[in-house]
């Protein structure tokens, strides 16, 4: 018998098929698949993958036609969705230099120009959008990905004035009022689009536990008291 022999064997755990989560944070048995009329393209930064408190998996897993791009930049609208796309169909949700608070309270969507100013009549522009553009990551994230795709300047611009505050909150400041994460920024989009009042709570229960486990993950953690070193003997221990 080896040394190797008596080494116990640890099978290392294979992420989910569906979101590619290990269990500690895999939300798939909350989740309800959506249908929509409105296509959802993503385009990810390539830190965001695999963060725990990422929110694409979520989408990636309700809605199974949404389109999930992870990368810093794309020649064009088409090349991005795989597929002939018209730019003035698409609209693009970035905030940018606009706070939200200076926004009318009389909705929830609106269209703002390269100034980040909102245009007087936003529906017929809102009407014929087939598809929206979320970009993913971090505030700082975005702002690259804006950047480094000069076509998004192309697509229809949109803000949200979100109905709630994000449930992100408990465990994540967001850096600016008005902020949402992309899975509830995606719901309020939706709703906003079509009217439909099922989508926000179908993405709040997955959304919820992920928040929930997090907490609790983050709690074990700061109750690991760290061990300290006694430099002058060199080893751990106090005196």
């Amino acid at each position: 018998m080896t040394i190797k022999d008596l080494q116990p064997e640890f099978e290392e755990e294979v992420p989910c098929s569906a979101c590619d989560r290990l269990s500690e944070y895999c939300v798939c048995e909350f989740i309800t698949k959506i249908s929509t009329k409105t296509k959802i393209l993503i385009l990810q930064h390539p830190q965001e993958p695999g963060v725990d408190i990422g929110t694409t998996p979520i989408i990636r897993t309700t809605f199974p036609k949404a389109i999930i791009r992870t990368g810093l930049s794309w020649p064009n609208l088409k090349k991005a969705v795989g597929a002939e796309a018209e730019n003035a169909r698409w609209g693009v949700l970035y905030l940018g230099s606009v706070h939200v608070e200076n926004l009318a309270k009389d909705r929830v969507i609106f269209v703002v120009d390269k100034k980040g100013a909102p245009i007087e009549s936003p529906g017929p522009i809102l009407k014929r959008l087939e598809g929206i553009v979320l970009l993913d990551g971090t505030w700082s994230q975005a702002k690259t990905l804006w950047w480094r795709n000069a076509w998004l300047l192309k697509l229809p611009r949109l803000v949200l004035r979100p109905t709630r505050r994000s449930l992100y909150d408990q465990i994540r400041k967001e850096p600016r009022k008005g902020c949402l994460s992309t899975v509830e920024t995606v719901g309020e989009v939706l709703t906003a689009l079509e009217g439909r009042t099922d989508v926000q709570e179908f993405l709040d229960k997955p959304l919820t536990e992920l928040i929930s486990r997090l907490a609790q993950q983050r709690q074990k953690r700061s109750n690991v008291r760290p061990v300290r070193k006694d430099w002058r003997r060199g080893r751990a221990g106090g005196r």
